[in-house]
């Protein structure tokens, strides 16, 4: 699920960098929270969508009486994974202050909303509810809440330590692909479903103690909202328990994780829904106005895509150590590999997210084997070289790759015969040709489809190379646009705050968004560029299937070795 988190240390969700310009002394304002894994950060923004105010709190640093590393405590098992649920209390505490003393009006903000790193769950203790409706502004919520919490160290996105739970569901569900064509994803260790089952299997008094389980997004906005915030749609579908289609707790998901389950959940509700105003708590200590709304919050990587404003038939592709990529979906077909959650921008659609293990050092790799390790030569390779590679097609998994899953490196040439080297430029243009196939392909298993005005939005290290951009724009047919990105995931909560207070009203998100600034243009596709790379794509797809045979062959010897 920045956050579905897609591997055991997945990067962060992208991050969009807006500067700051100051508001004029009236306007109203929109705050934007994001929970994530290592610091706590804010974002204003005013009416004509400009960042007016940025705040951050870092755990280790600024808290280190919990004693954190990264944000996270990793136990003895180094499976179990969790952060103190109070840390993140006192950040909010540090944060708020933090904005009051830079001199911000929270009397202007009209509408707040936020995100949370995905899977995270927290077990408020019989009794929250009463104090979170009876906050008393002269104490700090770390001091009100002090025994709120029936599980003191939630279980986080890092966490691997629910196979067992995992092999359950998937069973109770009817296997691995009935349990994503259900949730939008086959069962993962760091799913908030297996780490509940974990919870009640192995810490039954604690969940006997528990009136409510909230995932980190909806803990947060229960803070603002002095009550119990729903679950929205689309971060629930990163628990492995939400039917993506009806919107509701799947009934044989939630009898195969605990007891009561339903009861404890509360009924999800839209990820665009105003669920009410904020806390007379915040309007007494922060002179936040009593009219303020709170928006429903999300999971990061759901208002990461709110922070790009991706649209219809858009994709987007971080280019980092490993490749994320960001699809905005119609009609979703789940599968083993990837995630499909629902759009937590528009209540009829759905987004997906994929993970690639090998990306940038697999491209660094060849390009210091092939490129005398200059980005130059390598992209002088890309340039000099036709598209479609005189029909050369490689796949390169340096590691064990998670879409698909599968190792090692394979070469095949215009016949489909296997071949055990090729020239230097060869070479360079068949590992960014399959990194591209491959992120095309699995994005079309998930129901993308290219359409008119398709856009492709890059980011990450390799975003800067315009030769691998060209080559990223020939592969999906589409122009590429380059985006700076550096506080999406909050950026993107100020949007969804603002469009949800025009939502009922029937406003549609990229109205609401319209004035927000434009990604770059860098590169357009080559002419012939459909013709080769529709072909290339099904030769890819039956070597890939190939390479997957030939690969779990190989593992299946060097284990019985």
């Amino acid at each position: 699920m920045r956050s579905t988190r897609c591997l055991p240390h997945a990067p962060p969700p992208f991050e969009l960098r807006v500067p700051l310009i100051m508001a004029s002394p009236d306007s109203t304002l929109y705050l934007g929270i994001d929970v994530s894994t290592q610091q706590l950060k804010a974002v204003v923004i005013d009416g004509d969508l400009r960042v007016v105010h940025r705040s951050a709190v870092q755990f280790d640093s600024e808290l280190p009486e919990f004693r954190t590393e990264g944000g996270v405590h990793i136990h003895a098992d180094r499976l179990t994974v969790t952060s103190p649920v109070l840390m993140w209390v006192k950040a909010l505490d540090l944060l708020l202050d933090k904005m009051k003393g830079a001199g911000l009006d929270f009397s202007r903000v009209a509408a707040l909303s936020g995100s949370g790193q995905q899977h995270g769950s927290v077990f408020w203790k019989k009794g929250a509810s009463e104090t979170l409706k009876q906050l008393q502004p002269d104490q700090s919520l770390h001091q009100l809440l002090q025994d709120s919490f029936s599980v003191r160290d939630s279980p986080v996105w890092m966490d691997s330590s629910s196979t067992q739970q995992c092999q359950d569901l998937q069973a109770a569900a009817g296997g691995a692909l009935r349990l994503a064509e259900i949730t939008g994803s086959r069962a993962y260790e760091r799913f908030t479903g297996n780490q509940i089952a974990k919870v009640c299997a192995s810490q039954p008094n604690a969940f006997q103690d528990t009136e409510r389980i909230s995932l980190v997004s909806s803990f947060a906005a229960s803070l603002f909202l002095g009550g119990y915030a729903a679950i929205d749609h689309s971060d629930g579908c990163g628990m492995n328990l939400l039917d993506i289609r009806s919107k509701k707790w799947s009934e044989v998901c939630l009898r195969a994780t605990a007891p009561h389950l339903d009861r404890l959940l509360g009924e999800p509700r839209p990820s665009t829904a105003v669920l009410g105003p904020v806390s007379p708590y915040y309007v007494h200590r922060y002179g936040f106005s009593e009219s303020c709304r709170v928006v429903a919050f999300t999971g990061d990587n759901p208002a990461s895509l709110a922070g790009m404003r991706l649209q219809q038939g858009d994709v987007a592709v971080s280019l980092g150590t490993s490749d994320t990529v960001f699809l905005w979906l119609q009609e979703p077909r789940p599968a083993l590999e990837g995630h499909i959650l629902c759009s937590p921008v528009d209540s009829q659609a759905y987004m997906a997210l994929l993970c690639f293990k090998n990306g940038s050092l697999t491209r660094e790799r060849i390009r210091n084997e092939c490129a005398g390790g200059s980005w130059e030569t390598f992209s002088a390779a890309l340039k000099e070289t036709p598209l479609g590679n005189h029909g050369n097609i490689g796949f390169y998994f340096d590691t064990m790759e998670i879409t698909p899953a599968a190792v090692g490196v394979y070469r095949f040439d215009s016949d489909d015969s296997e071949v055990s080297s090729w020239s230097p430029q060869v070479e360079v243009r068949a590992l960014v040709e399959g990194q591209f196939l491959s992120r095309r392909l699995h994005a079309e298993k998930l129901g993308y489809s290219i359409i008119p005005g398709t856009r492709v939005l890059a980011t990450g290290g390799a975003s800067s190379n315009r030769e691998i951009l060209q080559v990223l724009s020939d592969v999906f047919n589409a122009p590429v646009y380059s985006i700076d990105l550096s506080d999406s995931a909050c950026l993107g909560s100020a949007y969804r705050a603002l469009h949800g207070l025009l939502a009922e009203s029937g406003v549609s998100f990229s109205d609401a968004v319209e004035k927000a600034p434009e990604p770059q243009l860098v590169v357009r596709p080559h002419p012939t560029a459909k013709q080769v790379y529709d072909h290339m794509l099904k030769r890819f797809a039956r070597l890939e299937d190939h390479v997957l045979k030939k690969s779990l062959a190989v593992l299946q010897r060097t284990n019985q070795s």
